[in-house]
């Protein structure tokens, strides 16, 4: 997240007011109440529309100058059957007038369009929480279809909640008759009836979310006029009726000066792959397969033709990731998108990369394994599979991104890789932080790394025999020649088979293999990575919590409760994966307790344990759900008073 000036409060488990008292209850004098920041829940089925709803809230609140995280969560199938639990789709958000790390535990407000919504959610809203109900779907029908054998809103269930019962349906449909639409058209705008009552609720600007709505429909304006017309009601609504009686205001929070923008991972991935195709000045081509939750990452990059991406979309995720291949061999920068088990389709022309020494990019934005799994659903547990996940000795850099707008520097910085030491590269992103936003400073483009390379040009052979041999490497980095295809004097055969040091002839000799393996090992072991910075404000904290990926946020979060409570504790994540920080091994054996959180089974812990000798703590969740700050806090709250007893 982006960083205010020094001003870090604790990430707390509800809403708060700036006067520290509790977040959502009563008002006075019409006034606003003051939050610095607020958890919002918009759940309902998965043709309910609560992922536009909830991206446009969030797009307002980040116009309005909030720090702010998402959480999206819905189904892997195109259409759950309706009102049933498997259907329900949600989106999380958390805003604030303070940077932020997190989507938030648990939501303030949760509103809810069915009662499969409110079933799947209700636990995690917080007794004295704002529940808003569209009471219209609460038939005997839909309460049946999720085993309620009475009506919830009746039967004192929601007693410890502050409940809104809100017909919303029956009130689009009135709000929407004068745009001519018929009975279900104009029910489908109930969502933005929901939006409008939230945006009135906490003042959020209305001009942006209607000119969307305007430009998303502009070739069905009936449709459009119903949804703004929703959206106005909802609105109305909340400023007429007795039930809303407060009102609420999360100020802009101070973030360093720039633009800012809001961006998914997957949004700022495609941004970082063309920003590094230019600054490399060469075209991109991306050849994949579509996947959840890569697919967006082709979907975005297909519309930039414009920076000299060419996007292929192949038959299976071998195919496309052979072109990928294929281009980065012709002069191109090569990338191919995935998710796990389209990485383990790969993993044979991974392979081949790392013998022909040619740079490529795989992005693996991971998922719930194994197979098939959980789609849309997030893990961590592709680390393996990404450092050892190929057949023989085949080493490749991994990295892997702590947030969404992290992802545009990790993507430069992987494109870095590749280029300079000639070697595919792994980027790990995974489904919380590729759907996930946030907001991004745009950077100055001028700034960005110089990452231009040169292609070779003539015969290079040492023996001056005038020919060109494919192995002859740069003394500092081991990186091969890569001469483009058709380059007079530069004439060339590689492949997939052992080739002999320099000249890249066919080659069985034991001598030379070992020596080929170890060469591409070193390659990999020198790439230039900066130490690990170790955040611990008090400087004598006993327990380390390191992270990598989208633990990072949680992890945190956590962190700053603890330090909350009086109790030091420090902080450390990993970006290089493959090859470590340098400093690693003495970070690992300056505390009394190392504790790894991470979303598989212990992957990462395993890992340091083998390589340092340090006796890790692993802290393991495969939920298809990221941590929350809370567990997290618990867990190394523990160990902080274990370590100090």
């Amino acid at each position: 997240m982006a960083t205010t000036n020094g001003h870090q409060p604790p990430e707390t488990g509800t809403a708060t007011s700036r006067g520290g008292g509790p977040g959502h209850g009563v008002g006075s004098g019409g006034e606003p109440r003051k939050l610095n920041r607020v958890v919002i829940r918009f759940a309902g089925d998965s043709g309910d529309g609560m992922q536009l709803t909830g991206d446009r809230f969030t797009s307002e609140a980040a116009a309005f100058g909030n720090d702010l995280a998402t959480l999206p969560n819905f189904p892997a199938e195109i259409r759950a059957p309706a009102g049933t639990l498997p259907g329900v789709s949600s989106f999380q958000l958390h805003f604030a007038d303070y940077d932020i790390l997190t989507p938030g535990d648990r939501p303030d407000v949760l509103v809810v369009m069915n009662p499969a919504a409110l079933k799947a959610n209700l636990a995690d809203l917080p007794h004295g929480g704002t529940l808003i109900v569209n009471t219209d779907e609460f038939t005997k029908r839909n309460l049946t279809k999720v085993g309620y054998a009475a009506d919830p809103l009746h039967t004192g269930e929601l007693d410890p909640y502050a409940v809104h019962r809100v017909p919303m349906a029956e009130l689009t449909r009135a709000a929407a008759e004068p745009a001519g639409v018929g009975r279900k058209d104009a029910e489908r705008a109930k969502n933005m009836f929901a939006l409008g009552l939230l945006s009135w609720m906490y003042h959020r600007p209305t001009e942006g979310t209607e000119r969307f709505l305007r430009e998303k429909f502009a070739k069905k304006p009936e449709i459009a006029e119903a949804n703004v017309l929703a959206f106005r009601a909802g609105w109305n609504y909340g400023e007429t009726t007795e039930a809303f009686a407060v009102t609420y205001e999360v100020a802009p929070a101070t973030l360093p000066k720039g633009t800012y923008r809001q961006i998914t991972g997957n949004v700022a991935l495609a941004y970082g792959l063309v920003a590094a195709a230019r600054r490399s000045g060469l075209p991109m081509f991306l050849g994949t397969y579509p996947i959840t939750p890569a697919s967006d990452v082709l979907h975005e990059l297909a519309k930039h033709k414009n920076f000299g991406v060419t996007t292929f979309q192949a038959e299976d995720e071998i195919a496309g990731v052979g072109a990928a291949l294929g281009a980065a061999f012709g002069g191109s920068l090569g990338v191919t998108t995935t998710s796990g088990p389209g990485l383990a389709l790969k993993s044979e022309t991974i392979g081949l990369a790392v013998t022909l020494e040619l740079p490529l990019l795989i992005c693996d934005i991971q998922r719930g394994g194994p197979s098939t799994g959980l789609p849309t659903k997030t893990e961590q547990a592709d680390l393996l599979q990404a450092l050892h996940g190929r057949n023989g000795e085949s080493p490749v850099p991994v990295l892997a991104p702590r947030s969404p707008a992290d992802c545009f520097d990790v993507a430069l910085e992987a494109a870095r890789i590749a280029l300079r030491y000639r070697t595919p590269v792994l980027l790990l992103s995974d489904g919380a932080i590729a759907n996930g936003s946030e907001p991004w400073l745009i950077p100055d483009v001028t700034r960005l790394p110089d990452l231009r390379t040169t292609f070779a040009t003539e015969p290079n052979a040492p023996d001056g025999s005038g020919e060109f041999w494919p192995y002859v490497r740069d003394p500092e980095t081991l990186a091969r020649d890569w001469a483009v295809p058709g380059t007079p004097g530069t004439e060339h055969r590689i492949g997939g088979l052992e080739k002999a040091d320099g000249s890249g002839g066919i080659s069985y000799d034991p001598a030379n293999h070992d020596a080929m393996v170890r060469l591409r090992q070193a390659k990999v072991d020198g790439v230039e990575v900066p130490d690990l910075e170790v955040d611990d404000p008090s400087g004598n904290a006993r327990v380390l919590a390191l992270g990598w990926g989208s633990s990072y946020g949680p992890i945190g979060a956590a962190c700053r409760r603890v330090r909350g409570q009086g109790l030091p504790i420090a902080q450390a994540h990993l970006r290089n994966l493959n090859p470590m920080p340098g400093n690693l091994g003495e970070v690992l054996r300056r505390y009394d307790e190392v504790i790894v959180p991470e979303m598989n089974l212990g992957q990462l812990a395993m890992l340091l344990r083998a390589r340092y000798l340090v006796d890790v703590r692993s802290h393991t969740k495969v939920a298809g759900l990221p941590f929350q700050a809370e567990e997290l806090q618990n867990v190394l709250t523990d160990v902080v008073q274990g370590v100090s007893a």
